[in-house]
């Protein structure tokens, strides 16, 4: 499968978004890509995210996939959910409704936290 996008500007548009303390939905990261939404194009993202989790872990920093999320409700789709999203950090709950959307901002603002009290050259730091 060819990447949708360099990982290196994914991840630039995820810890921009976390600095400014905000999640993105998966349409507006598309679009910052160049792309129109679709399931496919989605599909292709959710991937992208993934491989881009398991670098920051192995970096010691917090997951960045949580920051994408539906425009309908503001929680990540089924593939995070699916992927341990929740169950990894002990959440057994539902995905969706106001459970979930408690669960997922205490998830974001640890992102929001870490990646606002980092210095600005650590953003364009690619994983190893």
């Amino acid at each position: 499968m060819i990447p949708i996008a360099d990982p290196h500007e994914v991840r630039a548009h995820l810890v921009a978004a976390a600095r400014a303390g905000t999640a993105l939905s998966y349409g507006t990261l598309l679009e910052h890509l160049g792309y129109r939404f679709s399931r496919p194009k989605m599909r292709a993202l959710c991937a992208m995210l993934g491989e881009i989790d398991r670098a920051a872990a192995a970096n010691g920093e917090p997951e960045l996939a949580v920051l994408v999320v539906r425009a309908s409700d503001g929680i990540p789709g089924q593939g995070w959910w699916v992927a341990g999203g929740g169950r990894d950090r002990g959440y057994d709950g539902p995905w969706e409704g106001p459970e979930a959307a408690r669960f997922i901002a205490s998830v974001q603002a640890e992102t929001f936290a870490y990646w606002q009290s980092r210095s600005g050259t650590d953003a364009a730091r690619p994983p190893h």
